[in-house]
């Protein structure tokens, strides 16, 4: 068995990702057939020693069949409606599957801030923490029901590997509608399955399709590999295939792709900000400031900065571009927009002195900031 492979074997604690095109029957609504396979791999999983957490989509399409509706629907309030009557039943059938191994499931929903932000996620591990130490498998969706722009193009492959950062994952396993990813449209003749990815630069040359299956699923393999890219990126390996063949990549046979660990971890937060953020405005950098926040990673302080686009609030996330609109960093803003124009060029000696002390902080400190 290769290197890859006893990587996924030998994987204590596991970050599963199955989506809606997986989960669904051709005449629509969950496939209970399909449910039913995927709880006896993830038992088979714990069966042999390994911690188990689900990330599941799916609230959404097990809503269509008893709504009446033939398709996702586009508009927000709809979608939530159907998350609101499917998660239920997306969980009763879990439960009900696993419970057959003598396995007990815990639900969790999340929406981003739930998983990065910092007065959330340290109370959203140690529940993690004491639900596996329980025993349980949490199941975890997005929390559709009440979101706004989280439900949005891909993101529970984004979740997923913000999860398998905030659990300490030693693997994360994303089970698609396709057996991995291809060097061009899996549908032509003369593609070829990439078995291994031990560096995103080996990417250039594939072509990755953006769209997701009809009518139910909302991700394509663009979203897996850039839920690839933040998960080996924080040095979490990751396992890329088929639903169909769930027991066999779990099992460490050849299937699939492998992406291999490139990174070390690193504070949640900073992959929230470089990966699952929209920047709500950008501060403009003098040249100076651009050094010092690139090449001495230091915090930015109002003496270098410019000029400031966009509304935001304190705490929001914010651009760091330099003199010539390059955006080098991403960043927490410590002051509202309409503060900042009164800051732009000078000291922090200046503005204790004329504005008082609460102006004397970084506009943005190093430990908020992650270079792009």
């Amino acid at each position: 068995m290769t290197a890859e492979r006893l990587a996924v074997t030998g994987a204590r604690r596991i970050v599963v990702k199955v989506g809606s095109s997986s989960l669904t029957s051709a005449a629509g609504g969950i496939d209970p057939a399909t449910v039913s396979r995927l709880a006896d791999v993830l038992a088979a999983a714990r069966a042999r020693g390994a911690e188990v957490v689900l990330v599941s989509s799916g609230a959404i399409a097990a809503g269509l069949s008893p709504l009446g509706l033939a398709r996702r629907p586009r508009g927000l309030a709809a979608q939530q409606a159907a998350a609101s009557v499917g998660q239920g039943l997306l969980m009763h059938r879990y439960t009900e599957e696993l419970a057959r191994h003598g396995v007990v499931v815990g639900q969790v929903l999340l929406t981003l801030d739930d998983v990065t932000r910092r007065s959330h996620y340290r109370n959203a591990f140690s529940t993690f923490a004491k639900l596996l130490e329980l025993g349980v498998l949490p199941v975890v969706n997005e929390n559709d029901t009440v979101a706004t722009n989280e439900i949005r193009f891909g993101d529970n492959d984004r979740l997923a590997s913000l999860v398998a950062h905030l659990v300490h994952a030693d693997l994360l396993v994303l089970l698609s509608d396709v057996d991995g990813l291809y060097d061009a449209d899996p549908r032509l003749p003369g593609s070829s399955l990439v078995p291994e990815v031990t560096s995103f630069d080996e990417l250039d040359h594939v072509q990755i399709g953006k769209a997701g299956a009809a009518g139910v699923g909302t991700g394509g393999m663009q979203t897996k590999v850039e839920a690839a890219r933040i998960a080996t990126g924080a040095g979490i390996p990751v396992l890329l295939a088929s639903a169909e063949h769930a027991a066999e990549a779990l099992a460490g046979e050849p299937v699939g792709t492998f992406f291999h660990a490139t990174g070390r971890r690193r504070p949640i937060r900073l992959l929230w900000l470089a990966h699952a953020t929209n920047p709500k405005g950008t501060l403009l950098l003098d040249a100076g400031a651009v050094r010092a926040v690139v090449e001495r990673r230091a915090s930015l302080l109002a003496a270098g900065v410019t000029g400031v686009l966009g509304g935001f609030t304190a705490g929001d996330p914010v651009n760091l571009a330099g003199p010539d609109g390059e955006v080098v960093a991403r960043g927490l803003v410590n002051f509202d927009a309409d503060e900042v124009p009164q800051l732009l060029g000078r000291t922090s000696h200046d503005l204790k002195r004329e504005l008082g002390a609460a102006y004397e902080r970084e506009v943005v400190h190093r430990d908020d900031l992650v270079l792009l």
